[in-house]
């Protein structure tokens, strides 16, 4: 379809993929609304309310008046709670001036990557990678380059590899801790090793997407930025959809560099300008408040993180690791390829996920999206009675497999 003069859609438009998460979350509401029960394992969303005080302080912003533009970058108390936020919890140092506020962390990471990237840039993704990590490079117009781990190695790319992706075209490395889709959660000691690789390339840009830090079972959670032979090198991205159940707010931010942070103001005053006014005052409250409601929220998923995985282990066939963070379980599937269920022949992934849709009425993401065909990501975001549900039909469908 490129270059097709007969068509009036730009060729980025024609060559971007759609979300893979957000069009299995479609098919599942459009089976919905056929009248079956689907059950949606597919969709990166707590299943909580935002916590009440974060609400109410939105409220009380509505009445005070704060309806108002915002400035690009985000308020400044905003900003300044943000700061207090870094040094606190992650003994990161980013002034006021060092961050922008934007409409999402998938904001930031847009902001990022059309500020710093040209044509011909190369990103390298620690795969598996969010699905928009790669559509976002290449609407950038560089190319995405994926650097691969597997189940055996917990999903997590070693120095080695990273240091024979560089190329002299490398300008940004993007990857998430705790990481969607594995739940993978890189310690001090591996982020380190990586660092070692990375300080060698100053050109290069690392975006250390940090939305799930809040949702980490394995006790402790390091960010990359505190390393100080990559510490000017780092863009820290974070924001409130997941460590706060905020994810209908679209409130994400980042911390950098002065110029980096500049620059990322720049693009989105000509995108979006600032995000809402009283969405602000309450993502204060949020970050200066008791965080017992957040520690509820990732102690329940750990509960549920547990109980996914001894049923899943009960399915012959699927390969399960112990994800340390987020919500999801993101099992190897390639046992059932080749496999077939009357004269449907399940070749891949995606394949996989249309037929559990449709057989099982059971909502996953092929992991096709995430740069690894040949696993699948189960999100544990639903109460326990639907996943115990779930998994039932799954192993069913998946058992009617020859």
């Amino acid at each position: 379809m490129k270059n097709d003069p007969s068509s009036r859609l730009s060729n980025r438009v024609l060559e971007m993929q759609e979300s893979a998460t957000l069009k299995m979350t479609q098919d599942a509401r459009n089976l919905r609304a056929q009248g079956h029960h689907v059950i949606s394992l597919s969709v990166g969303e707590p299943d909580f309310d935002t916590p009440v005080h974060i609400r109410e302080a939105a409220k009380t912003a509505l009445d005070e008046g704060h309806t108002r533009y915002t400035p690009v970058s985000g308020t400044k108390e905003l900003r300044e709670a943000i700061s207090r936020k870094f040094k606190r919890e992650n003994n990161l140092e980013y002034s006021a001036d060092q961050i922008v506020v934007s409409n999402g962390a998938k904001q930031s990471i847009a902001n990022l990557a059309l500020a710093l990237l040209n044509p011909g840039d190369e990103a390298i993704l620690f795969a598996p990678y969010w699905v928009s990590y790669s559509a976002i490079v290449g609407l950038a117009g560089a190319t995405p380059v994926e650097l691969k781990a597997s189940i055996k190695d917990d999903f997590k790319v070693t120095p080695e590899q990273l240091q024979k992706a560089i190329t002299d075209r490398t300008r940004m490395v993007i990857f998430s801790s705790p990481c969607n889709p594995t739940g993978s959660v890189y310690t001090r000691e591996e982020l380190e090793s990586l660092a070692d690789v990375i300080c060698q390339h100053k050109q290069i840009t690392i975006v250390s997407d940090e939305i799930y830090e809040h949702i980490n079972f394995q006790g402790s959670h390091c960010s990359m930025g505190t390393i100080e032979a990559v510490r000017e090198q780092t863009v820290t991205v974070n924001g409130f959809s997941k460590g706060f159940a905020m994810t209908g707010w679209r409130l994400g931010y980042l911390g950098g560099p002065s110029d980096i942070a500049k620059a990322c103001s720049k693009i989105q005053g000509q995108f979006t300008s600032g995000a809402n006014a009283f969405g602000q005052r309450a993502a204060i409250k949020a970050l200066e408040a008791d965080l017992a409601p957040t520690r509820e929220m990732a102690a329940a998923f750990l509960q549920r993180r547990d109980m996914m995985i001894g049923l899943l282990n009960e399915i012959d066939g699927l390969e399960v690791n112990i994800p340390q963070g987020a919500f999801y379980i993101f099992p190897d599937v390639s046992a059932f390829f080749g496999r077939s269920s009357g004269d449907k022949v399940i070749e891949n992934s995606d394949h996989l996920a249309t037929y559990l849709l449709h057989e099982a009425h059971v909502a996953v993401v092929a992991g096709s999206a995430f740069g690894s065909p040949e696993c699948m990501r189960i999100s544990y975001a639903a109460s326990e009675e639907e996943l115990r549900e779930a998994v039932r039909r799954i192993g069913l469908a998946l058992n009617n497999l020859h």
